[in-house]
């Protein structure tokens, strides 16, 4: 049997660690590992056009799976490309090994061709980053890295010279047992008899929920309904904690909508339940406030605690609800309730008003449709800007559905990507990318990984020819706008060009049929919507500072926007209230 070389034996670690495929530009320095790949059943190559989507792709699907995937760039300007998608996924905990192939180990140093020091560039956006300079370091190395990144949620970044992937592995190499999943971590007893004291204390309570909730929402409801509490979210904990939650009074931030905002600012304890809700204006700072959070850097960062609780959510809440008293008092919830319902209400009526008739296509129409006809365990990936908005407020989930989004990170271009690495998990599975004009063209040239893999991906256009979000940034500052405006070509015929099935939308009537014929396609599909420049939408809480922006900024009408089927939901609520 032929004795294996580094990048044998690297691929085979990546094998061993659950990864089904590698994500990448093939060039000299990673060529050795591409090789490698090449044969090993276990493990395949993907290959895209452009490396900042295959580090997207990774943690799409790492966020998908919940397992490590993988992505790789060449040396210099090859795998200096990863590294705004590594940011996204590191900042979404999103497991990722990212493979830096580097110049030749004798030359580092020596201002040798395409030379960089990754080791350096990528430590900001992991949390392991260290280089192989010599074959005695595998398999440790990369072992270390797979459990720093599936350990502590986030990247890890190997550095690797091709001489040494080409050089023979280490003899009698010992291989330990690989981490592939996380633990769950319960609070001390102390800290939950604390945070009982102060629920049992408080009159009103209000739950606050993020992306910690997931596989929580069965205990988040019981929760809920123990202590009488309206329950709002941040965009990232939509998907998890919004379906079927009579205690629903949605979500807060500058993509908000309900009456989220106002049962975090009048209650007299708030809960954030695994959430690093970033925009601390938007949290009170007049009321008891409790974090639970599984990372325990993030306890307190955003608004002052009153509590710090390090756990899981599903954990805590596990060992806290049977020590809570029940509440009987619902006013406070009934209240929000209302306030939530009303909200939705008033707003809805912009959208409705002839929206069927509007011309250019209203966004909010276009969400509402999609959402309809999308299949009940459809994935969602969100362009950064208005797509945010659209989504927010119009995807419904279920439980079985997925939203993904750079988020937290907030880059563009990100929902193809993205949509990729979720379709290569299950080919079967419906995967919708919502794409704005600007983030879709950024990265447009994979679009032609979806037809040279005949990926089924079906990219739903919202083509503004604007960058509708950086328009409203302007605005609220006052500003005219000014370079945000895109000369775009019919990207239909783009994509009908590229092998792909491909409809340009520009009537309201023909929406509906355009998205079904779509859907129903066998591969790779795009429908291009022109929509209302017109149709921005603000936050339900502003400052008068915002007002005075867009007081100056006459030129566009602003709306509302609707919110879609939650105003079913809130109705619903509402009718589902006991009555004395």
């Amino acid at each position: 049997m032929a004795k294996q070389n580094v990048a044998e034996q690297f691929v085979d670690l990546l094998a061993r660690a659950g990864v089904k495929r590698l994500y990448g530009v093939v060039g000299d320095s990673l060529n050795p590992v591409v090789d490698a790949i090449r044969r090993n059943a276990a493990i395949d190559w993907v290959q895209v056009r452009h490396e900042e989507t295959a580090a997207f792709a990774a943690g799409a699907e790492a966020q998908i799976t919940g397992k490590l995937a993988a992505c790789a760039g060449s040396c210099g300007p090859g795998n200096l490309h990863l590294i705004n998608g590594l940011y996204d996924a590191h900042r979404s905990m999103a497991p990722v090994l990212a493979l830096a192939s580097h110049i030749p180990s004798s030359e580092i140093g020596l201002g040798y061709f395409q030379e960089t020091h990754p080791e350096q560039l990528f430590r900001e956006c992991s949390h392991y980053c260290e280089m192989i300079s010599n074959p005695q370091q595998m398999p440790r190395l990369v072992q270390t890295a797979i459990q720093h990144a599936v350990g502590q949620g986030g990247v890890s970044v190997v550095t690797l010279p091709g001489d040494i992937a080409s050089a023979p592995a280490p003899e009698k190499a010992e291989e330990h047992a690989l981490v592939t999943s996380r633990p769950s971590v319960r609070p001390a007893d102390a800290e939950i008899d604390k945070l009982a004291r102060m629920i049992d204390e408080a009159e009103r309570v209000t739950l606050f929920c993020g992306s910690g909730t997931a596989g929580a929402h069965t205990e988040v409801m019981e929760f809920a309904e123990r202590i009488k509490s309206p329950i709002g979210h941040a965009l990232r904990g939509k998907e998890w904690i919004q379906y079927d939650n009579p205690y629903d009074v949605g979500m807060s931030g500058l993509l908000g909508y309900g009456a989220a905002y106002e049962a975090t600012h009048e209650c007299d304890l708030l809960i954030l339940l695994g959430t690093d809700f970033p925009y601390n204006a938007f949290l009170p700072d007049d009321v008891r406030i409790v974090q639970v959070d599984i990372r325990p850097e993030r306890l307190g960062r955003r608004s002052k605690l009153d509590l710090a609780i390090w756990g899981d959510v599903r954990e805590t809440l596990t060992c806290l609800t049977p020590r809570v008293r029940a509440k009987t008092d619902r006013r406070f919830l009934d209240k929000m309730l209302k306030k939530h319902a009303d909200a939705l209400e008033g707003v809805v009526k912009a959208y409705t008003r002839k929206v069927e008739k509007h011309m250019p296509i209203h966004p909010e129409y276009v969400a509402s449709v999609m959402d309809e006809l999308a299949d009940d365990d459809a994935v969602f990936t969100v362009d950064t800007g208005m797509c945010n908005v659209w989504a927010a407020r119009y995807l419904s989930p279920n439980g079985r559905r997925r939203v993904i989004g750079s988020f937290s990170h907030g880059s563009m271009a990100n929902a193809l990507p993205q949509a990729i690495g979720a379709q290569f998990v299950d080919r079967n599975r419906q995967v919708i990318s919502m794409s704005g004009d600007g983030g879709f063209s950024m990265l447009m040239g994979d679009f032609l990984t979806l037809v040279q893999h005949d990926l089924p991906v079906k990219i739903v256009l919202f083509n503004n020819s604007s960058l509708g979000m950086v328009e409203l940034e302007m605005m609220v500052a006052g500003l005219p706008a000014y370079g945000t405006t895109n000369h775009n070509p019919d990207f239909a015929a783009i994509a009908r060009a590229a092998g792909a099935y491909g409809v340009r939308v520009e009537k309201p009537r023909d929406l509906a049929g355009a998205l079904k014929d779509a859907f129903k396609h066998k591969g790779p599909a795009l429908v291009d919507v022109v929509t209302d420049p017109n149709a921005l939408s603000i936050p339900p809480k502003i400052k008068a500072d915002m007002v005075t922006g867009f007081a100056l900024s006459a030129s566009k009408i602003v709306l509302d926007g609707g919110v879609g089927r939650m105003v079913q939901m809130a109705r619903s609520n509402l009718r589902n209230m006991p009555r004395p």
